[in-house]
C-alpha cells in the first residue's frame, strides 16, 4: 500500500475521540465493540449527521462511560488510511474534568492511568505518536496508514 495523497484525501467517516486530563491522569477506556474492540482507546465515536465533532465528542463520551466531559478544548486531528480503503478523520479533544459518575457500559470499561504510565502496547500503534503533542498542548495532525491493526507509516505534524 503506498501513502495516499493526503491534501487531495477524503474520508470514508468522520469521528471523535476525548480524553478527560486531570491531576495527572487521563480517563482512557476498554473498548468492547466495533474498530479497535480490545484496545485501550479514548472515549469517542463516529460523528452523526448534523452533529458536530465536539457535540459527537461530548455525546460518545456520555454514551460509553456515562460521564459529561468540561472544560473541553480541541487538541488534533487524525487521519487514518486503511489498506482495505476504509478512511478515518478523527477529530481529538481533551477535557480538564468531568461531571456524574463512570459507568462500564457494552461498548466500554473506563479507567484511570497515571499520564506517566499510558498503557500504548495495549492501544493503536500510532497513539504513541501523537499523544506526546496532546499532553504537550501541542495541536496536531497525525497521518496513518495501517493494514488491519498493523501500522505501516505515520507521522505528526503541527495543526
Amino acid at each position: 500500500m503506498t501513502e495516499p495523497d493526503w491534501a487531495a484525501w477524503k474520508p470514508t467517516e468522520r469521528a471523535t475521540l476525548c480524553f478527560v486530563i486531570q491531576d495527572g491522569r487521563m480517563l482512557l477506556i476498554r473498548k468492547k465493540l466495533g474498530l479497535g474492540a480490545g484496545k485501550v482507546n479514548g472515549p469517542g465515536g463516529r460523528i452523526e449527521p448534523g452533529e458536530s465533532a465536539l457535540e459527537a465528542a461530548l455525546r460518545e463520551t456520555q454514551e460509553e462511560i456515562g460521564v459529561t466531559p468540561t472544560g473541553v478544548s480541541q487538541a488534533g486531528e487524525l487521519l487514518f488510511q486503511f489498506a482495505d480503503g476504509y478512511a478515518l478523520h478523527c477529530s481529538v479533544f481533551t477535557a480538564e474534568g468531568a461531571e456524574g459518575n463512570l459507568v462500564e457500559t457494552d461498548e466500554a470499561a473506563p479507567f484511570w492511568v497515571q499520564t506517566s504510565a499510558i498503557p500504548y502496547a495495549d492501544m493503536w500503534a500510532d497513539d504513541e505518536h501523537w499523544m506526546p503533542w496532546m499532553l504537550a498542548k501541542r495541536l496536531f495532525r497525525g497521518l496513518f496508514c495501517f493494514d488491519g491493526d498493523r501500522m505501516l507509516s505515520g507521522r505528526v505534524e503541527p495543526l
